[in-house]
């Protein structure tokens, strides 16, 4: 394995790259390149994709698992949607009840306009007979 390091070259951005090597990966949270010499490049890349899957598939839930996830996906998913849906028919309602409360102080507040109560109960509006 030691051998195998001696080989390995990492070079980080603006780096001289020695003759012969080619970029085999890059790893982009440390910003290098890892070079090895011309064709053994391709296989060590191969390599390093090979256990990669492997190791994915290996660690991947089961599909009962997999479909648990899936459906509490969905079920957050859909509580989300619920939830915007909810906020804005509140805020909605509360609009349409403000406007309703501001269009009756309004007409309280006319002085143009008195309710004559007195006529109100002297005078019942007539209603259509029932039938």
């Amino acid at each position: 394995m030691s051998g195998l390091m001696k080989l390995r070259r990492e070079v980080g951005h603006g780096g001289i790259v020695p003759h012969g090597w080619q970029m085999a990966w890059y790893e982009p949270r440390r910003r290098v390149g890892v070079y090895y010499p011309a064709p053994l490049h391709w296989m060590l890349r191969a390599a390093r994709e090979v256990v990669y899957r492997v190791r994915l598939a290996l660690h991947a839930p089961g599909i009962e698992c997999a479909q648990v996830f899936e459906m509490q996906r969905m079920h957050r998913e859909r509580q989300r949607m619920a939830d915007e849906y909810a906020r804005g028919y509140l805020i909605g309602w509360r609009e349409c009840f403000r406007d309703c409360l501001a269009a009756v102080e309004e007409e309280l507040t006319r002085p143009d306009e008195v309710w004559e109560i007195s006529a109100l109960l002297v005078d019942p509006p007539k209603l259509p007979p029932a039938n």
